[in-house]
C-alpha cells in the first residue's frame, strides 16, 4: 500500500504518514548503537563505529562524535555523508553567532537552527530528508548540562540519558532502570559500559570500535573541556560489564 504514496516526501499517505521520513529513520535505526547521558560531572557521548574491513585505517574512518564548538559536541547515527554536511553547518552556525554576538551559542538555540534545516528537506518536492539523528551534548551558563536528540523530520527533544541506532529500544529500557540524577561520571562510564555489552553486535566489544567522548565545564578556568576515555579504561570497562552481565544470566538459569 505504501508503494503509491512514498515517491514523494510532500505526499500523505491517507493514514498521515510521510513515508520518504520513516525511511529515513529506519536508516537511523541501522546505525552503530550511540548513546549519551548526563552525569553530575559532564556529559557523555558513546558511539559504535561499524567498521567494514579491516583493511580501513581506523584512526581516519568515519567520526561518530564531533566537536561543533568548544561547549558543544555531537554523535551521529544514520548516513555519514547527510550527517557531514549538517555537522559542518552547525559550526558555521556556532562561529557567526559567536563572532556577531562575542559570545558561545546557546545551545539550544543551534539544535533550533538544525532542527529547521532538516524539516525544510520534508517539506519541498525534489528533495529528501537527511538520513541522520545526532545526540547533541553541550553546557552553556543557562541550562548547565543539556543532552538534545534530533531526528530525520526536525524534531528535537532534551534527555537525561538516550540511545538512538542499533538496538535503542533494549538501550532505552536499560538507561531507564539505571540511569539516576545526580551520577558520578565513574557511574556513568559503568552505566554506558553495560548498555554497549548488550546492545553492540559483537559478543567481545572493544575500544578499537568506539568513540567515547566526554564534555566537561571546569570551574577553575571557566572553559569547557572535552575528554577522551583512554583506550585501556574502557576496555577494563567494557570486560567488567560483560562479566556482570553473564554473572547476571547464570544467576537467572540457576534459579530456573
Amino acid at each position: 500500500m505504501s508503494r503509491r504514496y512514498d515517491s514523494r516526501t510532500t505526499m500523505f499517505s491517507p493514514e498521515g504518514r510521510l513515508y520518504q521520513v520513516e525511511y529515513a529513520m529506519d536508516a537511523v535505526n541501522n546505525a552503530g548503537s550511540t548513546l549519551g547521558l548526563i552525569t553530575k560531572e559532564g556529559v557523555i557521548l558513546c558511539g559504535e563505529k561499524k567498521t567494514t574491513s579491516k583493511l580501513l585505517d581506523k584512526g581516519k574512518a568515519a567520526e561518530k562524535v564531533h566537536v561543533i564548538d568548544d561547549h558543544v559536541l555531537v554523535a551521529v547515527a544514520g548516513i555519514i555523508a547527510d550527517a557531514n554536511i549538517l555537522v559542518e553547518k552547525s559550526r558555521v552556525h556556532a562561529q557567526r553567532h559567536r563572532y556577531q554576538y562575542d559570545c558561545a551559542m546557546p545551545v539550544e538555540q543551534l539544535i533550533v537552527e538544525i532542527c529547521d534545516l532538516k524539516q525544510t528537506y520534508t517539506q519541498y518536492g525534489g528533495l529528501r530528508p537527511f538520513g541522520v539523528s545526532f545526540l547533541f551534548a553541550g553546557w552553556d551558563v543557562h541550562e548547565k548540562y543539556q543532552l538534545y536528540q534530533t531526528d530525520p523530520a526536525g524534531n528535537y527533544m532534551s534527555w537525561q540519558a538516550h540511545s538512538i541506532g542499533t538496538n535503542n529500544q533494549t538501550a532505552q529500557g536499560i538507561l531507564k532502570q539505571e540511569w539516576k540524577e545526580g551520577m558520578t561520571l565513574e557511574e556513568g562510564y559503568e552505566l554506558v559500559a553495560k548498555v554497549l555489552a548488550k546492545t553492540m553486535d559483537t559478543a567481545t566489544p572493544t575500544s578499537d570500535s568506539l568513540e567515547f567522548q566526554v564534555l566537561q565545564y571546569n570551574e577553575k578556568t571557566k572553559q569547557c573541556e572535552k575528554v577522551t576515555v583512554p583506550k585501556a579504561k574502557l576496555n577494563q570497562l567494557l570486560k567488567d560489564a560483560k562479566a556482570k552481565d553473564e554473572e547476571e544470566k547464570a544467576k537467572k538459569d540457576a534459579g530456573k
